[in-house]
């Protein structure tokens, strides 16, 4: 499989998972909710840990035990919007 630019792809092909780094806890956190609201959007939700200005996420389709193409589509959307 083929992660999207950034992104690695956990062993297995069960997650795709990636951190995101900004200059402080408020620029992360409001990227974190313009997730939120897109993932809210296309009804599918990352798991993602949040620490000061780090943003880990990992990316899977529970219900099809890894990796599905709505994931390689919300990494996509998730690296457009950090990237403003």
């Amino acid at each position: 499989m083929d992660a999207p630019e950034g992104w690695t792809v956990e062993e297995g092909d069960k997650a795709l998972i990636r951190s995101f780094r900004f200059a402080d806890f408020s620029e992360a956190f409001g990227f974190l909710t313009r997730v939120a609201l897109h993932a809210e959007q296309v009804d599918h939700h990352p798991e993602f840990t949040s620490v000061w200005n780090r943003v880990d996420f990992r990316l899977t389709s529970h219900d099809a035990g890894g990796v599905t193409e709505r994931d390689i589509r919300l990494a996509e959307a998730i690296s457009a919007l950090a990237n403003g």
